[in-house]
């Protein structure tokens, strides 16, 4: 019984995922001013090393990118113990894919972790990490 209750609630996460992933790029790519809608008044977003605070910071540092496009490729997503994030339903959410910039050819290679947080019957995302896969240098 245990073990149905928790394949249920990864289902229920990976679901999540698939619906919440898909309004956040469409918003990104598309409706870019409409983004910190979905972050908590205090979300962190982590964008290839550099941290911004707070939905206000999150929405002036995404609308100075420049136009994209995503292309998710794999997704994948876990419910958080109710250890971690009482009275709180949370999911950690992983997406790759790739990622074109206006006025560049190229597809570069991406991934995006987000932990998401239901609050009044809303998805918000409270911590965003965004890499672009591109080779290391020292």
């Amino acid at each position: 019984m245990a073990t149905e209750v928790a394949v249920k609630k990864v289902d229920n996460a990976c679901e999540t995922a698939e619906e919440f992933t898909k309004l956040f790029y469409k918003q990104l790519d598309n409706s870019r001013h409409l983004t910190s809608k979905l972050y908590l008044d205090t979300g962190l977003l982590v964008w290839n090393g550099n941290g911004i605070n707070g939905n206000t910071k999150i929405q002036k540092f995404l609308l100075e990118l420049p136009p994209s496009n995503h292309y998710v490729k794999t997704l994948d997503a876990q419910p958080v113990s109710e250890n971690f994030m009482p009275n709180n339903l949370t999911y950690l959410i992983q997406a790759c894919g790739d990622v074109t910039y206006q006025n560049e050819e190229e597809r570069k290679p991406f991934q995006q972790t987000f932990l998401i947080v239901a609050v009044d019957g809303k998805w918000k995302i409270a911590s965003d990490c965004y890499r672009l896969q591109v080779p290391y240098s020292n």
